[in-house]
C-alpha cells in the first residue's frame, strides 16, 4: 500500500485537482496501480480508484519532464546536457572521496614490478604446479618436498 504522493505546496491545478479527487475518496492507503492486491480489489472500491488517480498523475509528470526534456534538446543544448547528466555528477561528487584515496593503474603496476616473485609451491591435495621457464616439468610435493618431474605422456602421445 502506498500513500498520496502529491506535493502540497505545488501550484499545479492538474496536481491540485487530482490530489482533491483523491481526499474526496476518504482513503489514507492504496495498492500501486496493477499489481495484484490492486487486482484482488472490487471495482467500485475506492482504494483502486485511487491507484489509478495516482498512476495518472506519475504518468502526467513522466510525460512532462520527458517533453521539457524534448524541448530543451532543440532550445537549450547546454541546459538538456546539465539536466540529464545532474544525477550522475552528484554521484560522481559523492563517490569521488573514496576514490580519490585508491591507487591508480599505474600506482598498482609500479607496486607490482616492486615485489620479488613469488616462488611456484606444491601443495598437498593440489595438483602438480607447471614449472615457469621449463616447458613440460611440474613442481610435486613428493614425502614433504617440491620435486620438479617431467610431465608424464599425454594419453595421446602415448597412443602415437
Amino acid at each position: 500500500m502506498t500513500s498520496p504522493r502529491l506535493n502540497p505546496a505545488t501550484t499545479d491545478a492538474v496536481a491540485v485537482w487530482a490530489s482533491a479527487q483523491v481526499t474526496a475518496l476518504g482513503v489514507d492507503t492504496w495498492p500501486t496501480y496493477g499489481g495484484p492486491a490492486w487486482r484482488a480489489l472490487v471495482a467500485n472500491d475506492p482504494r483502486k480508484a485511487a491507484a489509478i488517480f495516482e498512476a495518472a498523475e506519475q504518468w502526467r509528470r513522466h510525460r512532462a519532464e520527458a517533453d521539457e526534456l524534448d524541448r530543451l534538446l532543440t532550445d537549450d543544448p547546454e541546459e538538456w546536457w546539465r539536466r540529464i547528466v545532474a544525477d550522475a555528477d552528484a554521484e560522481a561528487r559523492r563517490i569521488a572521496p573514496a576514490l580519490a584515496k585508491r591507487p591508480t593503474v599505474a600506482e598498482v603496476r609500479a607496486r607490482a614490478r616492486r615485489q620479488a616473485p613469488r616462488p611456484v609451491t606444491a601443495t598437498a591435495g593440489w595438483p602438480p604446479v607447471a614449472v615457469p621457464g621449463r616447458p613440460g616439468w611440474h613442481r610435486r610435493l613428493v614425502d614433504g618436498r617440491q620435486v620438479d618431474v617431467p610431465t608424464a605422456r599425454t594419453k595421446m602421445e602415448r597412443t602415437a
